[in-house]
Formats: C-alpha cells, sequence, structure tokens
C-alpha cells in the first residue's frame, strides 16, 4: 500500500484490479476482507481503490503493509461464460448397415469407437427434413466431454430414425469412446526425487504429527527429523495431552479474554487465561489457552479400557 485518502487508499499492483475485486490484509494474526466497491488506475501500475467499507472501521490498515487479492473479479466473471467450457472436438459419421444403422465417432486424438443399432427400417415421410431431424439428435452431446463439428449422414435414402433409438445409439457409442480414451491414457512420468532430500522445518516431532506407521516414520527420517513421538492413537501418550487445537475460544465467547480486556480501566490486568473445565456427563476436560497463538487446547487424557487395548491396526481388534 502507498497511500491512504479519506475514502480511498492506493496500492501498487502488476495484475491488472477491478471493482468488485476482494482484498485482504493481516492484522495481529488476523486476516481482514475487504471488498473493493470502485477501482481506478492511476498510473501504470498504481491503483486507487475505494471499498465499500469506510477506512475508519478497517483496523491496523496502514501505509507500507501488503495487500492481497483472494477474488479476482474479472477471472470469475470469464468462468461463468460458455467460453471457459473445455470440451473435445467430435467428428460422427452415421451410416446404415443390414440390419439396420451404425454410429461412428472420432475424437481430436484420433481415438474412434462405433456403436450399432439394430432396427427395422422404414422409408422417412418427410425425406426432405429427415436428416436434419437426424444431425439436431444426434447433436445433443449435452453434459458430456464431447463438442460435434462434423457429421456426415451415409445412407441410400432417407429413413425414419426413432429419436429413442438415436440417443440410445450416441449414449452407447459416447460411453465407448470414453472407456477408449481412458485406456488410451498415458500418465505422464513422475518427477524424479530431490537428492538430498528437502529437509523438514523441524527436527523433532510429537504426537501431534500423528506419525503412525513405518512408512510414514521413513519419510520423516528421510528429511532430517531425528527424534519422532509415535502418535496418539498408539497408546504412547497415557497422560493428559491436547486433544483438540482450535481458534473458537470459550473464553473470548464469555468475554473472558485477557485481549479484550486490555486498555480497559480497572480490568486490564485482571483478567488472565487461566485454565477452564469442559465438563460432558462423566468427563471432564481441561481447557487451556495460548493466547499468544490465540489457540484453545481441549486437553485430556486416555480412557483406562482404551489404553489397555491393543492399538488400531494391530490384527488384535475386537470384532
Amino acid at each position: 500500500m502507498t497511500r491512504i485518502g479519506p475514502d480511498w487508499f492506493e496500492l501498487q499492483s502488476h495484475a491488472p484490479l477491478a471493482n468488485g475485486d476482494g482484498l485482504t490484509y493481516l492484522h495481529k494474526r488476523t486476516v481482514m476482507g475487504i471488498q473493493a466497491n470502485t477501482v481506478q488506475r492511476r498510473e501504470a501500475a498504481h491503483w486507487r481503490v475505494f471499498p465499500n467499507e469506510p477506512l475508519a472501521s478497517l483496523s491496523g490498515l496502514r501505509v507500507g503493509m501488503d495487500i492481497s487479492r483472494n477474488r479476482d473479479q474479472v477471472w470469475e466473471q470469464s468462468l461463468g461464460k460458455p467460453s471457459a467450457e473445455r470440451r473435445i472436438d467430435l467428428s460422427a459419421v452415421f451410416r446404415e448397415s443390414e440390419d439396420g444403422f451404425v454410429l461412428a465417432l472420432c475424437d481430436a486424438d484420433g481415438i474412434t469407437t462405433s456403436a450399432s443399432l439394430t432396427i427395422e427400417k422404414q422409408p422417412a415421410k418427410s425425406p426432405e427434413t429427415a436428416e436434419t431431424a437426424l444431425r439436431e439428435q444426434l447433436d445433443r452431446f449435452g453434459n458430456t466431454l464431447f463438442a460435434l463439428t462434423d457429421c456426415q449422414v451415409v445412407w441410400q435414402r432417407p429413413w425414419f430414425v426413432p429419436g429413442s433409438a438415436i440417443n440410445r445409439l450416441r449414449r452407447e457409442a459416447v460411453a465407448q469412446l470414453e472407456a477408449a480414451r481412458l485406456a488410451a491414457h498415458v500418465r505422464l512420468p513422475r518427477c524424479p526425487a530431490v537428492s538430498p532430500p528437502a529437509a523438514y522445518p523441524e527436527t523433532s516431532l510429537s504426537y501431534l504429527a500423528n506419525v503412525y506407521n513405518q512408512a510414514a516414520r521413513a519419510f520423516y527420517a528421510r528429511h532430517g527429523v531425528t527424534f519422532i513421538a509415535a502418535a496418539y492413537e498408539a497408546h504412547a501418550e497415557p497422560g493428559e495431552v491436547s486433544l483438540m487445537i482450535t481458534r473458537h475460544c470459550l473464553r473470548h465467547a464469555f468475554s473472558l479474554c485477557p485481549k479484550q480486556a486490555k486498555g480497559v480501566t480497572g480490568v486490564q490486568g485482571q483478567v488472565r487465561a487461566d485454565p477452564m473445565t469442559l465438563v460432558n456427563g462423566n468427563e471432564r476436560l481441561t481447557l487451556k489457552f495460548d493466547c499468544r497463538a490465540c489457540e484453545m487446547h481441549v486437553m485430556g487424557r486416555m480412557k483406562k479400557h482404551v489404553l489397555k487395548m491393543p492399538p488400531p491396526g494391530t490384527g488384535h481388534d475386537p470384532c
């Protein structure tokens, strides 16, 4: 951000901005959202943004901070247009056979399939419109992956073919083509492994990493982790541990958050993030609060009868 005015702010961006874009910035570890009402280009890469919200309500907004875009209005509008739909070009040949008709399909990759229809041939009552009606019926590929670009009709004379029969023939041909494309698909080779392997950001992992099997343990060891605690499911944590870590804080919900009390005369310093207890029937869970990270930890210990059971996956699970 380069400037702030009474009801606008300016920022530098080489990507074009548009009315309705969604912008965000980080304020005290909280993501703040901005709806751009009007955007004006000031210079080649400078934009003036008039947000929907009053600037006074945008806490922490200041010159020099980074602004991110999390919704591109022009991009979203382009995705809603028919031009955004990706289809595979398809050519079709409809011809008569001895006992009915055959529909052959060929896609842009050269994959071909055909389906046959056994039916008694009946002359068309309206020969002049029979072929046009047939082409319209064959072109109904709807929500499939394909778009018909060329259609040939090869017959000795116009025949009457019921619409239900044409639909059945087309669906069968499309199903065969999709199966043929899947069988012919060649997966790209995997990228070679980086040597030496990239170092993991931490050298030790607690039970929260959920390393349960040997494959996971070997993965972390390969990337430089030297200490790997067993997963909680391995029954290696008999004491009280964090069962859940959440940003939803009950102290905040009850207006007991130390950050809420900060700066309030007579209250500041009186509210502390002391543990609370969550009671669920006969079960009591301790709630501890990490105010620096703005997280609530639901603490508990594994139940005795569960601790005596073999860990899951050992082949001794009860039926």
